[in-house]
C-alpha cells in the first residue's frame, strides 16, 4: 500500500475524508464523530440514509449515515448514568492515517479519553475506527483499547442507517431462529418469519444474527458482522418520525437501522486488554 494525501472536505461545516478507491468505491467520514455520512460502491449509488435535517452543530448527534457507539447502547448499560448511546458519537476524533492499495482505500480514525470524557466516565480508553472500500464492500473495524488502570465493560455499535427508496418493499433475512427483545412491547419472542417486512416502527434486538440480506426488488445488500453478535433492527414509524426535529415527517419510509452491536453480552477489559469488532456491507450483483 502507499501513503494517499490527506483531503479535508467541508460537508455542512463539518471537516470530512473523502476515501475513494482506485475503482470509483467511495466512502465520506467526519472527524466529528468518526461518523460514515455516505457509501457509494463502485459504479453504483448511495446506499446510506442522510437526513436532510441533520444537525451539525458542535456536540450535536447527527441523523443517519453511521454513529460510533460507545461505551453504552441507548440507556440499557452496562452505565446508565451517560448520555443516550454513550458520549463518541458527538466528539472529534483525528485522522491517523489514510491509505490506497491496488484495489482499495482506507482511513483510520482515532479518539482517546480526555479530561472533558473522564468528567463523565472516569476510565482512559483509546478507539480507533477504521473504514475501508472497494468495489461493492464497505468494511468498518471497531478498535477498543483499556489504556487506564481501571477494569471497565463497555457496549458498542455501529448505528448504519442503511437508505432505501420504499420500506414497504425491502425484505430482511437471516433473523429467523434469533431469539430478540421486542423494546416496543417490552417481550422476548425467537423469530419465526424467513423474511421480515416492515410497515411502521419497529424496534428489536436481535441476539447471535451476524450474516444477513437486505433486498429490495434487484437490490440484494449483504451484512456480516464480526465480535458484534447483535443485531439492532430499527425505523421510528409516521408518528415518531414527525416528532423528530432532525428528520423530515415522511422519511421513515426510506430508511432502515440494520446495526451490528454487542449489547446483550457487554464486553470487560482489564488495563491494557483490547478488542476488535467489525462489520462489513457488500452489494451483491
Amino acid at each position: 500500500m502507499t501513503e494517499t494525501l490527506t483531503t479535508f472536505h467541508d460537508h455542512h461545516g463539518q471537516p470530512a475524508i473523502q476515501i475513494q478507491s482506485p475503482d470509483g468505491a467511495q466512502a465520506t467520514v467526519l472527524l466529528h464523530g468518526a461518523h460514515v455520512v455516505s457509501w457509494v460502491p463502485a459504479g453504483g449509488t448511495e446506499q446510506l440514509y442522510l437526513s436532510p435535517q441533520a444537525d451539525y452543530s458542535a456536540g450535536k448527534a447527527i441523523r443517519g449515515g453511521i454513529p460510533v457507539i460507545f461505551p453504552q447502547f441507548e440507556q440499557k448499560g452496562p452505565d446508565r448514568s451517560l448520555p443516550r448511546h454513550g458520549f463518541v458519537r458527538n466528539r472529534a476524533w483525528q485522522l491517523e492515517s489514510q491509505r490506497q492499495g491496488k484495489d482499495h482505500a482506507q482511513a483510520t480514525f482515532q479518539l482517546a479519553d480526555s479530561d472533558e470524557t473522564r468528567a463523565l466516565w472516569p476510565h482512559g480508553f483509546e478507539l480507533e475506527l477504521t473504514v475501508s472500500v472497494s468495489g461493492a464492500q464497505l468494511e468498518l473495524e471497531l478498535y477498543v483499547r483499556n489504556s487506564g488502570s481501571t477494569v471497565w465493560p463497555f457496549s458498542a455499535a455501529l448505528h448504519t442507517y442503511l437508505g432505501v427508496a420504499e420500506l414497504s418493499r425491502v425484505r430482511l433475512h437471516g433473523l429467523e431462529g434469533h431469539l430478540y427483545i421486542d423494546n416496543l412491547l417490552n417481550g422476548e419472542a425467537v423469530e419465526d418469519h424467513p423474511e421480515k417486512s416492515f410497515s411502521g416502527e419497529f424496534d428489536r434486538i436481535y441476539e447471535k444474527a451476524s450474516s444477513l440480506l437486505l433486498t429490495e426488488g434487484k437490490r440484494r445488500l449483504q451484512i456480516q458482522s464480526d465480535n458484534l453478535p447483535d443485531a439492532v433492527v430499527w425505523n421510528p414509524g409516521p408518528d415518531k418520525c414527525a416528532a423528530l426535529s432532525d428528520m423530515p415527517a415522511d422519511d421513515w419510509q426510506h430508511m432502515l437501522c440494520v446495526e451490528a452491536a454487542r449489547i446483550l453480552q457487554p464486553k470487560t477489559l482489564a488495563p491494557g486488554e483490547e478488542w476488535t469488532g467489525r462489520q462489513c456491507l457488500t452489494l451483491l450483483a
